[in-house]
């Protein structure tokens, strides 16, 4: 008589792993509270940038009319700016600091998965945003008498969709930096500017030519840029555009994981991982 046969199980190591998340998060945090120099750099660049553009938005709204009122917008723009930018940073730099430690195959040797690692890394880009903006968003009180939090619901919806498009973009060079070294660096720092003219932080979509408007609202930041004018300038939640830019933000998300996924699968099978170099 034999015996049934038991289903196969997967090893416990194959199951998306929270506590395998915070051991990586822990590993980061410890890195950066460590280092004065990090912290400090976390708020510095935000800080300068707020100040600069505050104090031109205080010179321009000296004078009258519809420039004033658009000039009303630039801190709170900066400061949007910030947190798409600064997201995407702080997760590529996070992963920068594996490959500077030359950990990565360490890393795809270990039962952690390819998921628990992007979100680990996505947990320590919240953490360095909010490290940098919160101080930033006081200084903006206390220079300008400008108050971010005051949005409220509009803000949270603001802050989603610039996390969702960092994250799209952060994974997707992630995967580049996986196939291609470090030669592949200056991606994580300077990707993010080139979508600064087309997702009209500091001007509306309708000052571009009529043909870079319609690349312009295939950005979801776009929508939420023109979305924070409405709401300082005129009072007025766009649900429309949040919604657009959520749909934008899903496509985008799914393009980048499936990215990171097909660049990771060619460097393992290249070779690439174990290199870590140009």
């Amino acid at each position: 008589m034999t015996r049934p046969s038991t289903p196969m199980h997967s090893p416990p190591y194959a199951a998306f792993s929270p506590r395998r998340v915070f051991a990586m998060v822990l590993r980061h945090w410890y890195l950066l509270r460590s280092s004065w120099p990090r912290v400090f750099d976390l708020m510095y660049w935000p800080a300068v940038q707020m100040l600069m553009w505050g104090f031109l938005q205080t010179y321009v709204m000296q004078s009258s009319g519809t420039m004033a009122r658009a000039a009303a917008t630039f801190v709170a723009a900066v400061m949007l700016w910030d947190v798409l930018f600064r997201g995407q940073l702080g997760f590529s730099i996070s992963f920068l600091e594996e490959m500077y430690a030359r950990n990565l195959g360490n890393l795809m040797m270990s039962p952690l998965r390819p998921a628990e690692l992007i979100v680990a890394l996505m947990i320590m880009s919240l953490i360095r945003l909010t490290i940098g903006i919160v101080p930033v968003s006081l200084l903006a009180i206390a220079f300008f008498g400008f108050n971010l939090w005051a949005l409220g619901l509009g803000l949270a919806v603001f802050f989603l969709n610039l996390f969702l498009t960092s994250w799209a973009v952060a994974i997707f060079v992630a995967g580049l930096l996986l196939r291609n070294g470090l030669g592949a660096e200056t991606m994580a720092w300077g990707i993010m500017f080139l979508l600064l003219p087309l997702t009209c932080v500091y001007y509306p979509v309708a000052i571009l030519p009529g043909w870079l408007q319609v690349f312009a609202w295939m950005l979801p930041p776009t929508y939420v840029f023109e979305g924070m004018r409405a709401l300082v300038i005129d009072h007025v939640f766009r649900a429309d555009l949040m919604v657009s830019a959520f749909a934008l933000n899903a496509v985008l998300l799914a393009i980048g994981v499936a990215g990171f996924m097909i660049l990771l699968r060619s460097a393992r099978r290249e070779g690439t991982l174990l290199q870590g170099g140009d």
